[in-house]
């Protein structure tokens, strides 16, 4: 399952949504730009990050590190590296950053404005019913990030 949308209900609170999606806090902020849990509001539509253990493993920036060069080292694109971690490819990493690394059984694509189901199942090559069971919510809004198990 990938990202997922929760609407904030009264009596919620970040680490009863985050238990109840078993995801980190941190990871709820940092995927809706959030700088202070204050800002969020009952109503509120909430990005939920997918469980990032299942799909990725993580990486510490060292000191010269680059999107390009890390992307180059586990042959990733950098694009998608960068938007897989909420930056742009020309954005400053800096040492003992963490950054997602896509597992190698996966294959992950960012969908862009006019894509439909079929057209993303040719790009993974895959059927209806396996990419519908990988991706539970699929919204098909431009930046949702969809999977498929290799």
């Amino acid at each position: 399952m990938m990202s997922d949308i929760y609407k904030i209900e009264p009596g919620d609170t970040l680490e009863s949504i985050a238990n109840n999606f078993m995801v980190k806090i941190e990871d709820i902020l940092k995927i809706n730009n959030i700088s202070y849990p204050a800002e969020l509001r009952v109503g509120m539509d909430l990005v939920i990050p997918p469980n990032k253990d299942l799909y990725f493993s993580t990486y510490v920036v060292e000191k010269g590190d680059s999107l390009y060069q890390i992307g180059k080292n586990y042959n990733i694109n950098p694009d998608l590296l960068a938007a897989l971690n909420g930056l742009n490819k020309e954005d400053y990493i800096y040492p003992n950053q963490e950054i997602l690394i896509p597992k190698n059984n996966y294959s992950y694509y960012l969908t862009d404005e006019g894509d439909t189901i079929d057209s993303v199942i040719k790009v993974f090559n895959s059927t209806k019913d396996k990419f519908l069971e990988e991706n539970e919510t699929i919204y098909l809004m431009p930046g949702q990030l969809l999977i498929n198990k290799k």
